[in-house]
This record gives C-alpha cells, sequence and structure tokens, in this order.
C-alpha cells in the first residue's frame, strides 16, 4: 500500500495528463476531480480511472480539447453535447450554466450527451448546494457497458446507472446522497482486479447466475454481472436503473441500452437545478432541514450503535481521515500509474 497528500496526487495525476496531451483546464480539472474522488472515498472514481482516460485519449475516443456544444436553449432548459471530451470539463460548465439560469427561473434542466466518463456525480451536487440550490442528477453509459442483469437474467443488460440528490442545509452544510443503482460500483470491482483481491459476498454473479468473490468472473465472456441494490428485494434498484437509462438518454438524444452495445465511450446524464428562493424559499428550507437532522439523530440508538449515519456522513469521515494521514493506493494500481508514467516518460 502507498499513501499521498492530496497534493501529491493532484501534481501526479495532472503531470500524466498534460503529457497524453491534455490542455491546462482539462489537466487542472480531471485531476482535482479524480483526487477529490479518493479523498471521499470513492476510489472506484479516483485515480484508478487515469489509464483509462489515457488510453481513450491515444485512440481518439476521448477527444481533448472539445467543449460543451449547446444544441438548443430556453430559458430554463439545455440541451449540450460534450463532443466526447472530457466529462469533468463538459459536465461542469453545463452545471454552472444550469446554475445561473436557476437564479432567475427556479428550476432549470440539463442533458448532455457524448461526454466521456463524468466521475463522481456527487462533484456536482455539491456545485449546486454551495450554491444554495437543490439538484438531482442520474446518468448512463450511453448504451454501452452493461453490467447489470435484470432479477433472474444470467446476462447483463443496463450499467450501474448512479443517482444523485443534494440539499442544502444541516449541521455539515449540505446533504448529499450519491449511489448507483447496483450492490456496488463497476469501479470497485475492477479496483479489486487490479489488486488481485477477492470481492465481497453480494457484489457479483458469474456467467451462470452463481454468486462468485472473484472479480475476474464480471469480465469473462460470456460475462457475469452486478447484482441489483436492493437484497431481497433487488427488483427496486433494477427498476430504478431502467427509469434512469431511459430518462439519462431519452432527453440527452443519446442511445438507450441495446443489443450488441458499443465499446465503452462516456456518459449520457440529465441535471435538475432547484432554487429553494423561488420556491417556499432558502430560510425556511434550511431550518426544516436542520430540525430534520436534529430529530432523526436523536433516535434512541441500537446497542453498539455509535452515531445515526446519514448521507455524505461516510464521505465527511474518510475525507477527514484521509486530509489528515493521506489516501492509499494499492500496489495494484499504483503499478499501473507507475507503467503509464514510463510509457509517457514521465519522472514521478
Amino acid at each position: 500500500m502507498h499513501v499521498f497528500s492530496e497534493e501529491e496526487l493532484q501534481q501526479i495525476t495532472s503531470r500524466l495528463l498534460l503529457a497524453a496531451g491534455a490542455d491546462e483546464e482539462e489537466a487542472t480539472t480531471v485531476s482535482r476531480s479524480l483526487v477529490e474522488a479518493n479523498l471521499y472515498g470513492h476510489d472506484s472514481h479516483g485515480v484508478m480511472r487515469l489509464p483509462f482516460y489515457i488510453d481513450r485519449m491515444q485512440q481518439g475516443i476521448l477527444k481533448q480539447g472539445s467543449r460543451l456544444q449547446i444544441l438548443n436553449e430556453t430559458p430554463s432548459a439545455i440541451l449540450a453535447d460534450g463532443g466526447w471530451g472530457f466529462g469533468q470539463v463538459v459536465a461542469r460548465d453545463l452545471v454552472n450554466r444550469l446554475i445561473k439560469k436557476a437564479e432567475t427561473v427556479g428550476v432549470a434542466s440539463g442533458s448532455l450527451k457524448q461526454s466521456a466518463h463524468i466521475g463522481r456525480l456527487g462533484e456536482y451536487a455539491e456545485m449546486a448546494t454551495e450554491a444554495g440550490m437543490i439538484a438531482l442528477i442520474c446518468a448512463n453509459n450511453h448504451g454501452a457497458i452493461q453490467r447489470v442483469a435484470p432479477v433472474g437474467g444470467k446476462r447483463p443488460r443496463l450499467g450501474t446507472n448512479p443517482l444523485c440528490i443534494g440539499v442544502p442545509g444541516g449541521e455539515h452544510g449540505a446533504f448529499v446522497l450519491d449511489f448507483g443503482t447496483s450492490a456496488t460500483a463497476e469501479g470497485k470491482v475492477r479496483v479489486k482486479k487490479i489488486a488481485g483481491e477477492q470481492i465481497p459476498d453480494g457484489w457479483i454473479l458469474d456467467s451462470n447466475g452463481e454468486p462468485t468473490n472473484d472479480p475476474n468472473k464480471l469480465y469473462e465472456d460470456p460475462p457475469g454481472s452486478i447484482l441489483p441494490m436492493g437484497g431481497l428485494q433487488a427488483y427496486k434498484g433494477f427498476g430504478l436503473a431502467f427509469m434512469i437509462e431511459m430518462i439519462a438518454s431519452g432527453l440527452a438524444g443519446a442511445p438507450c441500452a441495446q443489443p450488441d452495445a458499443p465499446s465503452p465511450l462516456g456518459n449520457a446524464a440529465w441535471f435538475l437545478v432547484i432554487s429553494p428562493e423561488k420556491m417556499a424559499g432558502s430560510d425556511h428550507l434550511v431550518q426544516e432541514v436542520r430540525q430534520l437532522e436534529e430529530y432523526v439523530r436523536s433516535v434512541p440508538k441500537i446497542d453498539g450503535v455509535d452515531k445515526i449515519t446519514l448521507p455524505g456522513d461516510p464521505e465527511r469521515r474518510i475525507h477527514a481521515e484521509r486530509k489528515a494521514n493521506g489516501i492509499p493506493i494499492d500496489d495494484g494500481n499504483w503499478k499501473a500509474m507507475l507503467d503509464l508514467a514510463e510509457k509517457l516518460n514521465v519522472k514521478i
């Protein structure tokens, strides 16, 4: 295991991106996004993604230099095309535009297609909550990267289709709920695969629909599948993913999951930003959020339970710990970074 400060890891990722051909804005934005994901404990969306990003750049699939293209715009809505540019760059641009619209009209909706991987959805919800806004965000894989089988099925049909909701207020400034609609993120399985480790029970099935702890089974031919979220009621998790698939692609003009899916390209996504000030008022929202938090946290606790966990609490705990003690990177994923650096002739 290797441990890095936030600054060290950002410098390493930025230098690798620049060496691969990213411009300064892209390198700064993407490196910050990836390292923040690690800081919050979302290692599946952290620097382990960098070799994948740079491989896509070198294949000409991820197009460095691309910026947000507005296809259609009204006072309250934007339809945008990312031109297969860095997802963090084009998505942040879109969310900033939606925040400005919501300040004026109250509610702003934006759809994005042809974006490379946009990363952690919580990043965009945090942009909205920092501006005093509520955010609702969902995304799919632009018709590719099918990893989750419906309950009772042996073959994957949908992606892990994440959903994120951010609401300002509360003891720590905002609540952000950010989760995939599957039992785990595909990136977490990949982290374990690269590290040469087994995965926990309840994450994936092999190609015969049998439970397995071997992460390699997900990537075989025929492939295994990630279980939907929900345990014994996993049809609810798959149902949520099914609805997100339609919304993310249907509003953006992107394809839904289909037979003979294309190679992994990126995301289609839908963003909704709401101004509380244009509704019942920001003061009312913040007051009710604080009262609700206090009431929920004051519940009598079961023996052995120290704290009640609310949205964002696990991320805040990990963020504080890693800010103080550094960000751990396992040997397998660090070797992948070293191999990438050698390939790009970058000394780290």
